[in-house]
């Protein structure tokens, strides 16, 4: 499936932006332009589901399948979040990106012991601003204002179709590209010990203290500083 893109910036470099569950390309509004300044041509994309991209059947593979389709081969940067992140990881071995960055991906969402279905997130698909601002206390208005678009362009059907897969377990055995993952500090999917077993695997590891799952919106200054030197 072709998805719908936004790109900031023309220059030489190439990045590639994944978003996660319940989100689209405006998640990126601080991060593209940053890039962009440093020298990328920046292509965020819409998952099915979600933003301008069609519907249709949803699953891991398929969220792989459209990156393959729709994103240009040998990028110099792919960077994906949360489910963004797992989709990325199955599509690296065919995109081939130069460097992949992997924010707090959801490759088990068991990871902190406690299994998190993912039709958990129905209920956000309603939620107030008061709702948004409790969950994400640091954000300010522009986000939340983006979150509330950003659900309402959401199809409840992506969290539906991943609800019976939620214990597998789709941490990569190893990296098929030099490949960082960051994790947020309270964030509820990686241990230390999950972090201890992706070093073993060949991955760098670096954590954003304080800051909560969608890092690049709950801390953008940290969350920059620590792709440093994969930029």
């Amino acid at each position: 499936m072709k998805l719908h893109t936004h790109e900031w910036g023309t220059g030489e470099r190439t990045a590639v932006l994944i978003h996660g569950m319940m989100s689209d390309h405006r998640t990126w509004h601080r991060v593209a332009p940053a890039l962009a300044e440093r020298g990328y041509r920046v292509i965020g994309v819409d998952l099915r589901g979600h933003g301008r991209s069609p519907r249709g059947d949803y699953g891991p593979e398929l969220f792989a399948d459209d990156l393959v389709e729709t994103l240009p081969a040998g990028a110099d940067l792919a960077l994906g979040h949360s489910l963004g992140g797992l989709a990325l990881s199955l599509a690296a071995g065919r995109l081939r990106p130069r460097r992949a960055v992997y924010c707090d991906p959801a490759w088990s969402l068991g990871g902190t012991g406690q299994v998190v279905d993912p039709a958990v997130f129905l209920t956000f698909k309603d939620a107030t601003r008061e709702t948004v601002r409790t969950f994400n206390p640091r954000w300010d208005d522009a986000d939340i204002d983006l979150e509330l678009a950003t659900l309402a362009a959401w199809d409840t059907g992506t969290t539906l179709a991943l609800s019976g897969d939620h214990r597998t377990d789709r941490t990569p055995r190893r990296p098929v590209v030099p490949s960082l993952v960051q994790i947020a500090g309270e964030g509820f999917l990686f241990t230390d010990e999950a972090a201890k077993e992706l070093r073993t695997r060949g991955f760098e590891v670096r954590t954003v203290t304080g800051a909560g799952h969608t890092i690049h919106r709950d801390d953008f200054e940290g969350f920059m500083t620590g792709l440093d030197g994969w930029l």
